[in-house]
């Protein structure tokens, strides 16, 4: 493929079938250079900011159990609760007007900028004095925060092939999981080793220190992060030409920063009824996933000290980082999704079921772990099916992921109400619902596997929906829609998903 050939792409010249039967011109080895080279610059750099991202979302977690709610005057059943909530009600605010802002600036300043907002917003959480402070920085902590992970995943999704996604998304989702025990670890040392220092009690500390190291890796980062492959100064000539064209060939259309956006991106993603299945099928991961904000509750529960419990919180995110990369590295390696969501999501379901049916302290903790490891492993790949099926243009993909994790994380709404202090220790209600929605969430993944998503297949299945959307048929709403979205597709040959 030549430049003249890139230059038609970019400018939306040229159709599906004009890529069709070609053939890489560079070896292997070559490729895997550079992808190489491609993890060492992006991986890390987002691991860390992730890791930190987590942390600093999440600390209220162990600043409950370190004296929050007594300094503050809070009850830890519905007050509580709604702290966490609210967060949540900022972060869908700006879901996608922060993610569709992305495609018109550089991710190298866009990403961190975000990454300074929420830091200097989570160091001023150690300066609340009551109930309605506490909402107030939880509300803007989540307005500042909602482009962050949706950025990352369409960094990630602008310069790696599909089959390449979801080992990475698996490794960035571990900065999350990581946190779980890296904050649980720092939030031991820091509540215990200043509390009381200054005059300042060791939870606003907590908060302070956390939210003053996410301001100094912001910075970093800036220097760090790169941009999109047809924009980056890093790479050479050649690289630059490989990064590209690869993209191109596996049925994706290149990011370059210049997007042409317009409403009418918003309208194809809506219009897509696949994007629906995804969205449920995130809600159900993402509501059993808010037990984050009460494992130190419930570990504490178990019998533990205050400080013994946020040692003990760490053991079951270690495990569900180690599930998770072995998840996205086997459905990278097996092409294959459904199963990867399904099967976590039943053992977290056992999990929640041992959680509600028994007072056993071992049993209780064993359970945390298939929760956890059930949960976080199945996110990273639920999001990587649906970069993978809704791939193009490069602006739905940006509105699809959107929309996946903006609405998907309406259930944290209500899945931070799930664990009121009431319903200890064994927080039935909570256990029962969620043990509900894993179950359906494994189900649902089986039947997008087999029933519903198996017509939409090969790297130019999604080029030709575009193609089919942007004839002139497309000045008929209804005519495009029957030949754009839910024209049915598929490549002779190709494995289903």
């Amino acid at each position: 493929m030549d430049s003249n050939d890139l230059k038609q792409t970019e400018s939306g010249e040229v159709t599906a079938s004009h890529y069709e039967g070609r053939q890489p011109d560079w070896s292997p080895e070559a490729e895997r250079a550079l992808v190489r080279k491609i993890d060492l610059r992006i991986l890390p750099m987002l691991i860390i900011m992730y890791i930190l991202n987590y942390v600093d979302r999440t600390n209220i977690g162990n600043a409950k159990i370190a004296g929050l709610l007594t300094d503050l005057n809070m009850d830890s059943g519905v007050q509580y609760n709604w702290a966490l909530s609210i967060f949540f009600f900022g972060y869908l605010l700006l879901e996608i007007p922060s993610n569709l802002l992305l495609a018109y600036s550089r991710p190298s300043i866009y990403i961190p900028g975000i990454m300074m907002c929420w830091a200097i917003i989570s160091a001023l959480t150690g300066a609340v004095q009551n109930y309605s402070g506490l909402l107030a920085v939880r509300f803007f902590l989540g307005i500042v925060e909602a482009g962050f992970f949706p950025g990352c995943l369409f960094l990630l999704s602008s310069w790696y092939k599909k089959h390449e996604l979801a080992k990475r998304m698996s490794i960035l989702y571990c900065g999350s999981i990581v946190s779980g025990a890296f904050g649980g670890l720092m939030a031991y040392g820091i509540i215990n080793g200043l509390d009381g220092a200054r005059g300042i009690a060791g939870w606003r500390w907590l908060f302070i220190i956390e939210g003053s190291i996410t301001v100094v890796v912001a910075i970093i980062a800036v220097f760090i992060l790169p941009d999109y492959p047809t924009t980056t100064r890093w790479l050479s000539a050649e690289e630059i030409r490989i990064a590209e064209t690869r993209l191109i060939l596996d049925g994706q259309e290149p990011a370059h920063g210049k997007s042409e956006f317009s409403f009418r991106h918003v309208i194809m993603a809506l219009r897509d009824w696949r994007v629906y299945f995804f969205i449920f099928l995130f809600m159900l991961d993402v509501c059993a996933g808010t037990i984050s904000y009460f494992i130190p509750t419930i570990v504490a529960n178990l019998g533990y000290s205050s400080a013994t419990a946020q040692l003990m919180t760490a053991p079951p995110y270690v495990f569900a980082a180690i599930l998770a990369l072995f998840n996205g590295f086997h459905a990278d390696y097996t092409k294959e999704r459904g199963y990867h969501v399904a099967a976590p999501m039943l053992m977290a379901m056992v999990g929640f079921i041992i959680s509600a049916a028994t007072l056993s302290n071992a049993a209780r903790y064993f359970a945390l772990f298939l929760c956890a490891g059930g949960i976080w492993s199945t996110i990273s790949i639920i999001l990587a099916w649906t970069g993978n099926t809704l791939n193009f243009p490069k602006e739905k993909r940006a509105v699809s992921l959107a929309l996946v994790n903006m609405i998907g994380n309406l259930s944290s709404v209500y899945g931070a109400q799930l664990y009121p202090a009431s319903n200890g220790p064994r927080y039935i209600p909570g256990n029962i619902a969620n043990a509900t929605f894993c179950f359906a969430g494994a189900i649902l993944a089986v039947l997008m596997k087999h029933y519903i998503l198996p017509r939409y297949n090969g790297p130019f299945a999604e080029r030709r929906i575009a193609d089919a959307a942007e004839t002139p048929v497309a000045d008929k709403p209804n005519e495009a829609l029957s030949n754009g979205a839910d024209h049915q597709v598929v490549e002779p040959g190709v494995q289903k998903p």
